[in-house]
């Protein structure tokens, strides 16, 4: 028996599988420095330990979305190592803050099966989840991922797709947080004077910067949650692919999406849950990322009387500035939506 793992194909899972992944991850100061070089993110609360002890935090935080990258990313050797594509998120929640130095691991459930009609691939639904050192549940998120076979022969189980919610109900979120006092806010500090109230159904923000991605960025970033895709990796094998060149990370391109979101969004300081995200189109190296965000549903967050929620869709675009907020999906060549991403965010009032 061979030594090296060569991965899961889709007639290797089985409903009710339940999968602990290797290895466990202490988080760092140093793997939030990266983070911030590589996207930018200028957020308060995960910027400044003053700032985040002035309103009820331990610490800075740990940033929301460099969590669910370095969980997502242990999934990644036994789930989709041999995966064509991402397809999709949804039902996940932020359930405790994490802090440099807790140790992260995670497990996933599979949850769902369907075999796709070409007989090549499937798709594997997966309910992951990330613990603390103390066995806590910091995150919780459910993601589909088209899996090739090994043998197109090889019979699979029934179809099974599981029964997932559009949205976070408000009613759970509040969680990955500690109890927030609203007034000890600065605006000032935090480079914004908008708060909840300040925003409505309905109204769409254009962020405006845009950000181009170089190589070695997507690859440092990928690396960094120890994600080993082999898409994003290695040139000599996706020469001969279907781009016929590396491709950028998904979760990266949320991340660029989160961090430019703040010219717009810069009080909006916790990603309390992720209601859905699609990733509509590939991006490569060269390419320039812009967003736009609307504000789709507002709500009370019952666990956090200080905050308000707000229901954001953001779109980040290939090549395409967002004045006008396109909505059309980009291809391979046309520049156009990359990624539509569906979270809670929570918003001191």
């Amino acid at each position: 028996m061979s030594k090296t793992n060569p991965g899961n194909f889709f007639e290797d899972f089985r409903i009710g599988q339940i999968i602990r992944h290797a290895t466990p991850r202490t988080v760092t100061a140093g793997d939030q420095a990266l983070y911030t070089a590589l996207y930018g993110a200028r957020f308060a609360v995960q910027s400044s330990d003053e700032f985040a002890r002035a309103i009820g935090y331990g610490k800075a935080p740990v940033d929301d979305l460099l969590v669910f990258h370095i969980v997502f990313g242990k999934t990644v050797p036994d789930i989709s190592l041999n995966a064509v594509a991402n397809l999709g998120y949804a039902d996940g929640r932020f359930l405790a803050p994490v802090y440099p130095g807790d140790t992260l691991s995670a497990a996933s459930e599979v949850i769902g099966l369907k075999e796709n009609s070409n007989g090549k691939t499937g798709t594997v639904y997966v309910r992951s989840t990330g613990f603390n050192q103390r066995a806590e549940p910091v995150l919780s998120y459910v993601r589909w991922v088209m899996v090739r076979k090994r043998d197109e022969a090889a019979k699979v189980p029934r179809a099974q797709v599981p029964d997932l919610p559009k949205t976070v109900l408000p009613a759970d979120l509040g969680s990955g947080c500690p109890k927030i006092a609203g007034k000890l806010w600065d605006d000032a500090l935090s480079g914004s004077a908008h708060r909840f109230k300040d925003y409505k159904k309905g109204e769409r923000i254009d962020h405006v910067d845009g950000m181009t991605v170089e190589e070695a960025e997507h690859m440092l970033a990928t690396r960094l949650y120890q994600n080993t895709a082999k898409v994003h990796f290695n040139q000599f094998s996706e020469a001969k692919g279907r781009f016929g060149r590396r491709l950028i990370y998904g979760g990266h391109v949320i991340s660029l999406a989160r961090a430019l979101s703040f010219n717009g969004l810069g009080n909006a300081f916790h990603v309390a849950a992720i209601n859905g995200g699609r990733h509509v189109a590939p991006l490569f190296a060269g390419g320039t990322v812009f967003a736009w965000s609307e504000i789709v549903e507002t709500a009370d967050v019952p666990a956090q009387s200080d905050l308000g929620a707000l229901r954001i869709v953001t779109r980040a675009t290939r090549d395409l500035a967002c004045a006008d907020f396109p909505t059309k999906d980009a291809t391979a060549d046309e520049p156009g939506v990359i990624l539509e991403f569906d979270y809670w965010a929570l918003v001191p009032r």
